[in-house]
């Protein structure tokens, strides 16, 4: 080998071991929480700019990126708090815990969203809305009670079940396809007072999303939307207490540390005392209230464990006289613990227990009904940060049911009805998951993911036997379908399986960045869904029972895609979203005519299955920055049921034609906006129109008997009318500028201000002096002025 070719090679080695030693990674990772409380802050930004690349913190606070060794700026930034620069240098693994402080410009009352950064350009997560508390709290709201549920129902896509109906409607499905997560826990009922209040407490909330579609597959069990609340942990610092009072409501919440920066508490309730205003109005014997309680204990045992105990409980009271009394809520409680097993794994465990009661005392018939559910949840869910550009999520989840349909109970010695019990149902659901955040370049990203879920319907004392196995007769002369007489009933042991189910759930998502301001992203999930609420109303109310898929009962599935485009404007100082979206879902149930759901102990006789589809678009524009904020939101979109015979012979429902769903709302337009005069005093508002609920009116009528029986058209082809309001909300703060730690605000505000009646429903009835037909209009709310005083020190 001469001296040029062995000077050559010694070069090449020479940049190959250099470029070699340049490409070695490190890791940083951390924990990032509020300086005041230390309370984990989520969706923190951790920014290189010279990399051109970052991540965020997870539910728990925690982050982690993987870089080549060497020298770099980092930018720790989050909406509401001061933001850290700071030079870092990495020649190995490194561990760097952050606190941040709040800052003294920006007020959390202001913050429209909680992270809308331009990183979220990149990333292929899509359908997915983000309010802050503080943008909640100023909304104004009926009876002056900040709520949860009806600030979601501003964003597009989004719309209520009704006015004072409880739960809500995302893209066109119904209420019971939402899985609403508090704490991880799974809450069955998310109102109080029949949707007049939501069940959670705003002053307990740390952190809430809504995924819409592109759902990630560490969830699952329902088909339409996903609420994931977090609650707060509690300032291991110092102590705190905050709350409010209002009209009809008031509110308290304390928070202090167990041993200072190691384990804290939080306490919090609400109440309503509405009633004892009832007397006023001759209204003495009624009574209609509700109150819950919010807890979490959080203690970090060392840098690598914590752990977290929190729960919920709360009930309704709705009494008239001494003649009924409806009592219902929930309960859940959740043991966490958080487990670092390196700077790139990190792991959560859940065990939780939640239980659904809803019970009457029907003492003008002298008899009491329970009826409930109860679920024993454990949750195993892992991140992996093996690169900064490839990160994996995987875990399990397995799920225990008991379902208590009913339970009927004389209340009184006298009383001439027999003890009588539905049979109760019991169930068993696993899943298991894996999740991919891929970033395949600098201009694309994807995430995919496969969900394995199974459902085991367990054994129960007794279940009805059909012919053929049909539970479900058409009657071919009068073209209706009636209840199949049982045959026969079959006994199981509770270990027996009657029927098992198992479905592959795909999901994939993807981002393609078009410039550092616009990205076009797509998505597409599969979800499986096996309890189904029982509910002829378009609302469910407290008596709707949930039932698990079955012999008779089969689990839905959905398919959904969706496309958007996302585009940043003069550096984030407004925001622009734009998704279409469609989706079909096989196996929804559907009712046959005249179906009795109340005490049924055979409910798979008037219930059939059918399918379902819904397709939009949505719009999103957003004001970000300045005395001025808020968004206009805009959704046009169309929800169909259809169930065709199952042979050529039966005419299905409503002839087996397609029939619009009752939370089909064609147009939903929302503004949303908040002013900032001064430090003092802010005005904010909201106005809401939607396309009328869909409903089912009389054609035409006929005598038999003597008696008038009216003749109605095809299903819900017919409307409620427009709904439309507009809500105001003045908040002044007496001294914002104080050193002192109390610190207090007025809110006045007014729920329809121009006193829109609108309808709830429309029902029709002979005239009593004239005896001619007509239609009567039921408004729930006219204009609301409502004041409250919040507090904290």
């Amino acid at each position: 080998m001469d001296k040029f070719t062995k000077t050559i090679l010694q070069v090449i080695i020479f940049v190959i071991s250099t470029f070699m030693a340049g490409q070695e990674k490190v890791t940083l990772s951390g924990t990032i929480t509020d300086q005041t409380s230390n309370e984990t802050l989520i969706g923190v930004n951790i920014i290189f700019t010279e990399l051109q690349t970052g991540t965020t913190t997870n539910e728990y606070g925690f982050y982690s990126i993987t870089l080549p060794q060497g020298e770099y700026k980092v930018q720790i930034s989050y909406l509401g708090f001061n933001t850290i620069s700071e030079t870092i240098f990495l020649s190995e693994n490194k561990t760097i815990n952050y606190k941040l402080s709040e800052s003294s410009e920006s007020l959390d009352e202001i913050v429209i969203t909680e992270n809308v950064e331009k990183l979220n350009i990149k990333k292929p997560q899509m359908s997915v809305n983000a309010l802050s508390i503080g943008t909640i709290k100023q909304m104004p709201v009926v009876l002056g009670e900040v709520d949860v549920i009806k600030s979601l129902t501003l964003l597009p896509g989004v719309t209520s079940a009704g006015e004072g109906a409880s739960g809500f409607n995302v893209r066109g499905g119904a209420v019971d396809q939402n899985l609403i997560l508090l704490d991880e826990a799974t809450i069955f009922n998310s109102s109080h007072l029949f949707g007049l209040f939501s069940v959670f407490n705003p002053d307990a909330i740390k952190d809430l999303k809504l995924y819409k579609g592109g759902i990630p597959a560490k969830y699952g069990g329902r088909v339409s939307s996903v609420l994931d609340i977090y609650q707060k942990e509690g300032n291991s610092n110092e102590f705190h207490m905050n709350g409010g009072i209002g009209l009809v409501s008031s509110r308290l919440l304390a928070e202090g540390p167990i041993k200072k920066k190691k384990g804290s508490f939080l306490l919090g309730g609400r109440s309503t005392y509405a009633h004892i205003f009832l007397p006023l109005f001759d209204l003495d014997d009624n009574s209609a209230y509700f109150y819950d309680l919010n807890t979490k204990l959080s203690y970090r045992l060392n840098d690598n464990n914590n752990i977290y105990l929190s729960g919920y409980f709360g009930r309704d009271v709705f009494s008239i006289s001494d003649s009924f009394e409806n009592i219902y809520g929930n309960a859940v409680i959740n043991f966490r613990w958080n487990h670092l097993f390196s700077d790139k794994l990190f792991s959560n465990a859940s065990l939780i227990y939640s239980d659904y009661y809803y019970g009457l005392n029907l003492n003008f018939v002298e008899f009491n009904w329970d009826s409930g559910i109860q679920n024993f949840n454990f949750k195993y869910d892992l991140k992996h940060y093996l690169t900064n550009k490839f990160k994996l999520e995987y875990g399990l989840n397995s799920i225990y049911y008991r379902f208590n349909p009913g339970d009927i109970q004389p209340s009184t010695p006298t009383s001439g009805l027999n003890p009588f019990k539905l049979t109760d149902k019991y169930a068993f659901e696993n899943a298991l998951y894996l999740d991919v955040e891929h970033q395949l370049s600098n201009k694309l990203s994807v995430s995919y993911g496969l969900r394995f879920s199974s459902f085991l319907r367990l054994g129960q004392d007794e279940l009805n036997v059909y012919e053929n196995d049909n539970p479900v007769n058409f009657n071919e002369e009068l073209q209706i379908y009636e209840e199949a007489e049982p045959i026969g009933t079959e006994t199981f042991k509770r270990s027996d399986v009657i029927q098992s189910f198992a479905n592959l759930e795909p999901r994939l998502a993807l981002a393609y960045q078009l410039n550092e301001n616009s990205s076009v992203k797509a998505s597409y999930n599969r979800m499986s869904q096996y309890l189904h609420l029982l509910s002829n109303t378009s609302s469910p109310t407290p008596l709707d029972v949930w039932t698990p898929s079955g012999k008779y009962v089969k689990p839905q599935l959905l398919d959904q895609f969706a496309f958007g485009y996302f585009k940043t404007i003069n550096d984030n100082d407004y925001s622009l979203e734009i998704e279409s979206f469609y989706k079909t879902v096989k196996n929804r149930i559907d009712y046959i005519d005249g179906a009795n759901l109340i005490a049924n102990n055979a409910i798979e006789q008037v219930i059939l299955n059918g399918e379902a589809r819904a397709y939009g678009l949505e719009l999103l524009f957003r004001k970000n920055e300045g005395n001025f904020k808020g968004w206009i939101a805009y959704t046009l979109s169309k929800s169909e049921q259809k169930t065709e015979g199952r042979t050529a012979l039966e005419t299905g429902i409503n002839n087996g034609d397609w029939y619009n769903t009752p939370y089909d709302k064609t147009h939903d337009i929302s503004v949303t906006t908040s002013y900032e005069f001064n430090k003092k005093w802010s005005l904010s508002g909201n106005f809401l129109f939607q396309t009328g609920q869909p409903t089912t009116f009389p054609n035409g009528q006929y005598e038999y008997n003597g008696i008038t029986i009216p003749n109605y058209e095809s299903r819900n082809s017919s409307r409620l009318p427009s709904y439309h309001r507009l809500d105001v909300a003045l908040t002044f703060k007496p001294k914002p500028d104080s050193q002192k730690r109390w610190k207090s605000e007025w809110v006045f505000s007014a729920y329809n201000v121009y006193d829109r009646k609108n309808a709830a429903s429309i029902t029709f009835r002979e005239n009593r002096n004239t005896s001619a037909n007509e239609a009567v209009r039921l408004a729930i709310f006219g204009i609301i002025p409502s004041v409250s005083y919040n507090f904290k020190f």
